[in-house]
Order: C-alpha cells, then structure tokens, then sequence
C-alpha cells in the first residue's frame, strides 16, 4: 500500500453490445457481455485482430461502444478516461526527458498531490519493483524489463481502482516475461485493484488470472488457485487452444 493513498476499494466493470471504432460503421465485437468482478485479476484472450485491444480501450473510456452498447464502472456508464482506471502498454511510453522517479511521480502530479508525498510514493513503489538504484537515470538507460518496471509503478503509485493491461509484456524475452508476471502477481496483493489484462499467451493467461475470458467463444475460464507454474493446467489450456 502506498504511503501516499489507502488501499481503494476495487472496481466492478460491464460491457454490453458491440464494439468498434465510431464512424467505421464495422463492429470489432459483437454481442459483448462482460462482468469483471471487482478484485479480481481477468485475463482476455483471443486470436489476432479479435478484439481485445478495442475491448481494453472501451473499459479505459478511449473508444465508446456502439450505438446501442453500454460499459460501466460499478453501475455507472464510463464516458471518458478516468485516474480511477491505470492503463499499461505494451509501449512503456515514459517520457524520455523525465528521470525513472520523475515518471513514476507524474500522474500524482496530474493529481495534485504535493512534492513531498508523490515523493515519498514514488520511492516506495520503485522499491517493490526493485529499482530503487536507478530513480536518477532516465529510460534509455534501463533495458526493457525494467522500462516496464517503471510503467508498472507509475500505474500503480496512485492507486487505481482498476489497472487495464495490454499484452505489456509481449516484447520480453521468455525470462525477463516469466520474472514480469511474477512481480506483477506480487506487487498487485494488496492494492485493491481491479486487473483486466490481454494477452496472447495462453500460459500467461492461465498463471496470472483468476478467471480467463475467451474472445472467439464469449467463454468464462475459472482457473484453480494456488497459482503456481508447476500445476498442471493441461486440460484448460486445451481448451483455450481450441477457442484460438
């Protein structure tokens, strides 16, 4: 919990309908129906091209849905991007001018929140994402493990009532990918937040969530917990592949 903000109450999410670019007069997704149940980590999978960025910007409030559709956040309709929803890229997108600590600080800024606490907040935050050493240096210094490092902590130094994740670690090496969604597992206990993440790796989708939603089916996966590598998840990894 950041020494900045308590612990938020996590958030609930609906989408209805279908969904689209507005004026392309093409649906992405037809037919939508999605609960994400406040606090849980939801993984989203599917083929190329299915979906699931345009799904991902819905809930973020960049995309509407389509005449007809609905998406909300705890029964109320979500019109616009909202500091209560975090989103994390594939692309980090920091700033290249600002230092590590200065980027994790930003959309404390944003907020309002004085010098002294988004400091404070961004010092602890870089220290469960283990770069604590590297807050002075700016991001072309950092590999791109720990880039998304950064992204992950400045998503979550301001408390998010929901993280909206997408694919951000595709462009990882296998190692540096299975270290990410260890720590994403670890530094997400405890903050309350509710966690939609897209993914095209099935073994990715089964370790780090709780439920895993199937694009090409409209399917809802209950995964067994604990979470652990070693389990055998054969059987549910059959059939995602078979919805692929």
């Amino acid at each position: 919990m950041s020494p900045v903000q308590a612990a938020p109450a996590p958030a609930s999410l609906r989408l209805r309908g279908s969904l689209g670019h507005p004026g392309s007069g093409k649906a992405v997704l037809d037919a939508v129906e999605l609960d994400v149940r406040a606090g849980e980590v939801l993984t989203v999978v599917g083929p190329s091209g299915c979906g699931k960025s345009t799904l991902l910007r819905t809930l973020a409030g960049l995309l509407p849905p389509l005449p007809g559709g609905s998406v909300e956040q705890d029964g109320h309709p979500i019109t616009r991007p909202d500091a209560t929803r975090a989103l994390v890229f594939q692309d980090d997108a920091l700033l290249p001018w600002r230092t590590v600590r200065a980027n994790v600080e930003l959309p404390l800024a944003i907020a309002g929140t004085p010098r002294a606490a988004r400091r404070l907040a961004a010092t602890d935050w870089l220290a469960r994402v283990g770069l604590a050493d590297h807050a002075h240096k700016h991001p072309h210094r950092l590999s791109g493990g720990q880039r998304q490092r950064v992204q992950l902590a400045r998503a979550l130094a301001a408390a998010p009532r929901a993280v909206l994740m997408d694919e951000p670690f595709g462009a990882l090496d296998a190692q540096t990918r299975a270290e990410m969604q260890d720590l994403l597992v670890t530094v997400l206990a405890g903050t309350g937040a509710t966690v939609v993440f897209v993914t095209h790796d099935v073994d990715e989708a089964l370790f780090l969530g709780d439920r895993v939603a199937l694009l090409a089916t409209g399917e809802l996966i209950d995964v067994p917990h604990p979470r652990a590598r070693t389990a055998d998840r054969s059987a549910l990894r059959r059939r995602i592949l078979d919805s692929l």
